[in-house]
């Protein structure tokens, strides 16, 4: 794991459509799991370079790349596919095919961690890194966000819920945990009571690449979505899909921590 955050460190070089990637709800959840595993001295560095935010906190920042469709259109759309990464028909990583000029999921979330662990960078550069990071990793562990199916991440796959229209990708931003009717910091409370056993993707060199990689082959089971053919979806389904939903939300904000604990903490000899 160490080897793989030093090269990212160094990585400066390196269409799931409209919809976001969790609900406000979701990111909040991963952000406060996060902000309980973060040591004293990454939670310093996070107070430093939040402390002009209006809510200085992970979670208060987690929906910002979201927000900046209302806050400033022009960079949202230059950032648009930041948010995802569209794996074709298969779930394996050709980086010219994949994520060409670098606009992707995976490969912004190594660049702005990059960012966020050079010390060299100013604190603007680094708190707007901080802010992607914290965001990009929920990203990636929203199925529907690293999908190899043609459906632009579940938006072209409607669906019928109580006699409403909607589509799988708002079913699995929000509609899941939503309907819980629990705000993020007791969900969080609550989730964080469920350990993560020992993660295996932590010894990757690739860490965020195999997290994608986990949520294309969630996609490809089918198990998301309704029986083929079939597009009116229920409580009970809903109901079926809420543990890995929750698996999902712990997953991001434990692997969120320890991202955040590497790049804002470790030893200065430690390169």
């Amino acid at each position: 794991m160490h080897r793989y955050l030093s090269l990212l460190a160094l990585a400066g070089a390196l269409f799931a459509g409209d919809a976001l990637a969790w609900s406000a709800e979701g990111h909040r959840i991963v952000a406060r799991i996060a902000e309980a595993g973060l040591t004293p001295a990454a939670r310093a560095e996070v107070d430093r370079l939040l402390a002009a935010e209006p809510d200085p906190t992970l979670a208060g920042i987690s929906t910002w790349a979201d927000e900046l469709r209302d806050t400033d259109p022009v960079v949202a759309k230059r950032t648009a596919k930041w948010h995802y990464i569209n794996f074709d028909g298969r779930c394996g990583f050709e980086p010219p095919k994949d994520c060409p000029g670098n606009n992707c999921v995976v490969t912004q979330a190594n660049l702005m961690f990059g960012v966020l662990a050079n010390r060299d960078k100013d604190d603007a550069s680094r708190t707007a890194a901080l802010k992607w990071v914290v965001h990009l990793i929920g990203d990636l562990h929203q199925p529907m966000h690293a999908s190899m199916r043609d459906d632009k991440g579940g938006n072209d796959y409607q669906v019928n819920l109580d006699g409403e229209g909607s589509n799988m990708h708002r079913i699995w931003d929000g509609t899941i945990i939503e309907r819980r009717a629990l705000g993020a910091e007791a969900y969080a409370t609550e989730l964080l009571l469920q350990p993560l056993p020992d993660d295996p993707t932590l010894a990757s060199d690739r860490p965020t690449l195999e997290w994608a990689l986990e949520s294309c082959r969630l996609v490809e089971s089918g198990d998301l979505y309704p029986a083929e053919g079939t597009h009116v979806i229920d409580e009970a389904f809903l109901d079926a899909q809420l543990p890995l939903a929750e698996r999902r939300l712990r997953e991001a904000g434990y692997r969120l921590a320890m991202m955040l604990n590497y790049a804002l903490a470790r030893p200065k000899n430690v390169p």
